[in-house]
């Protein structure tokens, strides 16, 4: 007869499907070096001992709400984790799979900084299908980088004379950074998107955040809802709150 541990396991199953998490975990003895070394863990409320003991005893009631917390967005993937774990594990390598499996299943939503997600779609994601980088000076807007400072709305509205000192093909033709990235390389790029199933990734991340902004009282996904959850923070993450 199987147990009850053996057959709730259905999220396991799903994890083990991603690379990073066989090659991630082999058997944690729980010593909590891993938390030791980790700097999330020293200022938030975060600590991948326990997160790797979650996701080992295979539970998926444990699994689905740790994949609704905030808990699984401090890491910072600095893999600090890595090499220091006596029995081989990657917490790192398994908070990274808990992530997608969260977007895959829309549970990222369900937590303020799962929210976030929609907001580095809508930046990093957007830009590199538009520009063909993570991130350009120009989609730096100063409104919603007030950190930036006042000397930045003007760079920001003479990016191409400033830029254009340090690298003579800004936003043209050519070689060096910050080139205008050729029509051909864009096309091949958004190809690599739609066959590897980035294209559909984002759509999902489109999707499960206007359902859930229908549900907080937005009109869906719209700016408004982006730019609550690009900037929204509740304070209540680190040790001192």
């Amino acid at each position: 007869m199987e147990s009850t541990h053996e057959t709730m396991s259905k999220y396991y199953d799903l994890l083990m499907q991603d690379v990073r998490m066989r090659e991630g975990l082999t058997a944690c003895m729980g010593c909590g070096v891993c938390t030791a070394v980790c700097p999330a863990a020293e200022f938030y409320e975060y600590d991948p001992r326990q997160i790797v003991s979650i996701v080992q005893r295979k539970n998926d009631d444990e699994i689905e709400q740790l994949m609704k917390s905030n808990t699984i967005w401090y890491c910072g993937e600095c893999m600090s984790c890595r090499p220091r774990c006596p029995r081989n594990n990657t917490p790192g390598y398994i908070i990274q799979s808990l992530r997608t499996l969260s977007q895959k299943l829309g549970f990222f939503v369900e937590s303020e900084k799962g929210r976030q997600q929609l907001a580095i779609k809508r930046t990093v994601g957007d830009s590199i299908l538009a520009t063909g980088y993570c991130l350009t000076p120009s989609l730096v807007a100063p409104e919603m980088h007030p950190e930036q400072g006042p000397v930045w709305e003007w760079i920001n509205k003479h990016d191409k004379d400033v830029y254009s000192k340090f690298t003579p093909n800004y936003c043209s033709s050519g070689p060096g950074p910050l080139r205008r990235i050729s029509d051909e390389s864009m096309k091949e790029l958004h190809e690599i998107f739609r066959i590897t199933g980035g294209e559909e990734f984002f759509n999902k991340i489109e999707e499960y955040s206007d359902k859930k902004a229908r549900e907080m009282g937005y009109d869906g996904a719209t700016d408004e809802y982006f730019r609550e959850v690009y900037t929204y923070n509740s304070n209540t993450h680190n040790h001192h709150n």
